[in-house]
């Protein structure tokens, strides 16, 4: 029977998966506003049509990768006293313009381009309430943002930066970086909570990751040795009704 190593080669599959998902979240530890993934697998359960199961028998079990979700738990809140960094607590995303459309990012680590306008590190414009790039002139030089994202000048208010969420939250997909996008439509938060002079880092605790790609790399080398182990039975097994036959 061949269920065995067939059992056997998609626990091997669900195991490189996370294997390469962790790594992605190792690889992120230190990039602001990352929020680090998990893999969700359950059983996938096949059954015989048309036939009777023997005494005790049971279905067989596949493993079966459902779904690939962000850890919504918030990262450190980091001082770093640039004035135009902010750190969001709680729910909720920035929104950026980039090439692609609107993104998502929790990534605050803002400057101001040559044109005045507010850029994240990647140069792409930070919006405000109304969707529209925030620009300051060259005037503004006591920036000042409030809880609420409002930011102003010794000149007045310049404008307020919004703060997002996904209608469905499920949807927000990471796509490099610390840029996410979704499908569904996005929600102002009523009460967002930002903080200036700050960034929040990544929520991704390196030592637990280690050790969970440490325990999945010694499953996948595991189940390898089972299914060599369930070749190397099958031939013997071969070899030997070859060799009655031929007697």
């Amino acid at each position: 029977m061949e269920n065995t190593t067939y059992i056997a080669l998609s626990r091997m599959d669900a195991q490189q998966r996370s294997m390469e998902v962790v790594a992605n979240n190792i690889a992120n530890a230190n990039t602001d506003g990352f929020r680090a993934q998990r893999v969700l697998f359950s059983d996938y359960l096949s059954r015989q049509q048309n036939t009777i199961p023997s005494h005790g028998g049971a279905p067989y079990a596949y493993t079966q990768d459902r779904a690939t979700y962000l850890d919504q738990r918030e990262g450190a809140i980091l001082p770093t006293g640039n004035p135009l960094d902010v750190a969001l607590s709680g729910a909720g995303y920035f929104t950026v313009s980039t090439p692609q459309g609107t993104r998502l990012t929790r990534a605050g680590r803002f400057s101001l381009g040559q044109d005045g306008v507010l850029s994240d590190a990647s140069g792409n414009a930070v919006l405000d309430v109304n969707g529209q790039p925030i620009q300051l002139s060259p005037s503004d030089t006591q920036i000042r943002i409030a809880g609420d994202g409002t930011i102003s000048t010794e000149n007045g208010q310049i404008g307020q930066i919004a703060v997002v969420t996904a209608d469905t939250p499920a949807d927000v997909r990471p796509i490099g970086g610390s840029l996410y996008a979704t499908n569904s439509g996005t929600t102002p938060v009523a009460q967002p909570k930002v903080t200036q002079g700050a960034v929040e880092g990544s929520n991704v605790q390196s030592i637990a990751e280690l050790t969970t790609m440490l325990q999945t790399q010694r499953e996948f080398e595991f189940s390898s040795q089972f299914v060599e182990a369930e070749a190397q039975r099958r031939q013997n097994a071969i070899d030997k009704l070859g060799q009655a036959s031929s007697s």
